[in-house]
């Protein structure tokens, strides 16, 4: 039954290979048995491919499993057609466009499969990768808050240098009237004169407006770090937002690249593995010798060639019979002196019509 199964893989003439000998056929079930295995890997790779894609299974192994049916359908019918000639050459003619077909399945089922052989080794490029892109996404980001939150820093440290200016130039009004009121500075009286008064004037409306412009600039700084505040905020949940997406920076096309930043020699040895596995069925055929198969559908396939030719001759020859026959007919006809003379009446009956109704539509104009 197994071997029933990979002769129908193989796509030979059931009716030509049952007649045929054991070790014949055990051929052909070898060729059938590696065309189903490839279409079955072929699948698995599909899936997994589609995996990373739909992120669901159920969707990926139907999907996977058309798949690998369109590659065992193909296999099949690469097989099937190659036909044994007298030369090599004229064999190696017929199966370069199939090996060049047979290479490029070989390529859609390695790729997967390297995918998921080195998943790990994919994996840690695609970490290194997510790091560099959450840095530069972040980077991105502080770019555009970056200015706003230094210009109102830079504001606020206006506001404290004013203060403290002020705080100097009071201190300075301070140390003045206290100077002469002691008789180290100014009139160098001890006691409290009309100049102590007078400086001493100028000390407290300078530290009156100390408490003022202290007020004021405390509630401008408390308003610009609510700012910052909100901006850094802001920046965090745009950072948060943008985030997930780099997190799921792992599709088909991220893998796909990330495997070819790895060595390229183990991926080589794979495609080779798989591209010989595809193309074993055809050099299979293509090194074997003529086998009693081989003749047997070479003379089926003749017998129906002539039979064709045959029916085609036999169509062409009674065609052509019957344009002589038809041809003799009316050469004999032109000489019939009753069919002349029938004509002739009919074509003189249709004149005189032709002249009365010639003869009625004047008159009708007159």
């Amino acid at each position: 039954m197994i071997k029933q199964f990979f002769l129908l893989c193989s796509g030979v003439d059931q009716d030509l290979i049952k007649d045929c000998s054991n070790g014949e056929q055990n051929k052909y079930a070898g060729i059938g048995a590696t065309v189903f295995f490839t279409a079955l890997m072929a699948a698995i790779a599909a899936s997994y491919a589609l995996y990373t894609v739909f992120d669901n299974p159920y969707t990926s192994i139907f999907f996977g499993f058309l798949w690998g049916l369109l590659i065992f359908n193909l296999d099949r019918f690469i097989v099937s057609t190659i036909r044994k000639r007298e030369k090599k050459s004229q064999e190696l003619i017929q199966v370069l466009p199939r090996l060049f077909l047979a290479m490029i399945i070989a390529v859609v089922i390695s790729k997967p499969l390297e995918l998921k052989i080195f998943e790990k080794e994919i994996n840690q490029v695609l970490l290194t990768k997510k790091n560099q892109m959450t840095l530069e996404n972040k980077n991105q980001i502080a770019q555009q808050f970056t200015p706003e939150i230094e210009k109102l820093q830079s504001e606020i440290k206006g506001l404290k240098e004013e203060i403290t200016q002020k705080e100097i130039e009071t201190n300075n009004l301070y140390e003045t009237y206290i100077a002469e009121a002691e008789g180290r500075k100014g009139t160098k009286i001890i006691g409290k004169g009309p100049v102590y008064k007078e400086k001493r004037q100028k000390h407290d409306a300078a530290l009156k407006e100390l408490t003022e412009l202290k007020q004021s600039n405390s509630e401008k700084i408390d308003a610009k770090e609510s700012e910052i505040a909100t901006l850094i905020e802001q920046q965090k949940n745009s950072q948060t937002k943008t985030q997930p997406i780099i997190s799921n920076f792992d599709g088909l096309m991220a893998r796909i690249d990330a495997l070819n930043q790895l060595p390229w020699l183990p991926s080589l040895f794979i495609f080779l593995l798989f591209l010989a596995i595809e193309t074993a069925p055809i050099f299979t055929k293509l090194i074997s010798h003529k086998g009693e198969y081989d003749y047997k559908l070479e003379n089926h396939e003749s017998k129906v060639k002539s039979w064709i030719q045959q029916q085609v001759d036999q169509r062409n020859k009674i065609a052509d019979t019957d344009i002589d026959i038809n041809t003799k007919v009316y050469e004999d006809l032109k000489s019939e002196e009753e069919l002349y003379n029938y004509k002739q009446k009919i074509a003189t009956d249709l004149m005189k019509l032709q002249a009365d109704t010639f003869f009625e539509n004047q008159k009708n104009i007159l």
